[in-house]
């Protein structure tokens, strides 16, 4: 599997193949049975991966933090509310929602962990949503992710043997 601090860069050389390898899924694969191969893939290759190790989605993206738990993150924190959105959130202005102001995440242990503990926000619990249904349907967004994730990357470059897809 590729290591993170080099994915950036060898995403990049792919990039016009990969957006092929899209554009070629969307016009040649069935939608349940490409669901079924992200699901297995990611299954397998994040059973043996240690995602503490890398961490670059939470160096590289501002996580969404929905209202609802924001009292209980302030309270695992030991922080008031007004606080813990003062120091670590943005409010969205053309969604509302809150995010993390900064990045690399604030809540980035040095050991990879999240300081959030078990409070993480489900977006971070769910990335790189790629076991997640309807990937056929999102495949643009799957791009960043393959930029981002070791094991997007690795799943891509695997469904693309499954497809028998070559550069030409």
């Amino acid at each position: 599997m590729i290591v993170p601090r080099k994915l950036r860069f060898v995403a990049k050389r792919r990039e016009n193949e990969n957006i092929r390898f899209r554009l070629y899924l969307k016009e040649n694969a069935d939608e349940k049975e490409l669901d079924r191969q992200f699901e297995e893939l990611h299954n397998e290759l994040f059973s043996s991966y240690d995602c503490n190790r890398c961490r670059n989605c939470c160096k590289m993206y501002h996580c969404l933090i929905p209202e609802a738990d924001i009292d209980r993150n302030a309270k695992y924190l030991g922080m008031k509310r007004d606080e813990f959105v003062e120091r670590f959130l943005n409010q969205n202005e053309r969604t509302f929602e809150f995010e993390t102001k900064h990045k690399p995440c604030d809540f980035l242990q040095e050991n990879g962990s999240c300081g959030l503990g078990e409070c993480k926000p489900e977006s971070c619990n769910r990335y790189p949503y790629t076991n997640q249904p309807e990937r056929l349907q999102s495949l643009y967004s799957v791009l960043d992710v393959v930029s981002t994730c070791p094991v997007a990357f690795e799943i891509y470059e695997r469904l693309k043997k499954v497809y028998d897809f070559e550069e030409k």
